[in-house]
């Protein structure tokens, strides 16, 4: 066995869950093994990102985890990174 963590976070809550899986325990069980999916049920597994350590994985159905690894579910950008900038810098004048 081998411990991971997952991770995830909305702006009002975060979490981080701790557990024990098999080695070989591919990202995307380590997700469906700890319970994140109970605590945020607006989560739709199909259609989010997953990474470890903030490098997206691409294949989570296959990507084992290796022992300390973190998996994190990212939510979708509400706006781009540089539009968001844009709209700043025009603020400020």
């Amino acid at each position: 066995m081998i411990e991971v963590e997952v991770a995830y976070a909305t702006p009002e809550k975060q979490r981080i869950l701790s557990l024990s899986v098999k080695d070989g325990t591919s990202v995307y069980e380590a997700v469906l093994n700890s319970g994140i999916l109970a605590e945020f049920p607006e989560i739709e597994l199909a259609n989010t990102d997953m990474g470890i350590f903030g490098k997206v994985v691409k294949k989570p159905k296959e990507e084992a985890l290796q022992a300390g690894d973190r998996v994190e579910l990212y939510r979708p950008l509400k706006i781009d990174p540089k539009q968001a900038r844009l709209n700043r810098a025009s603020k400020k004048g």
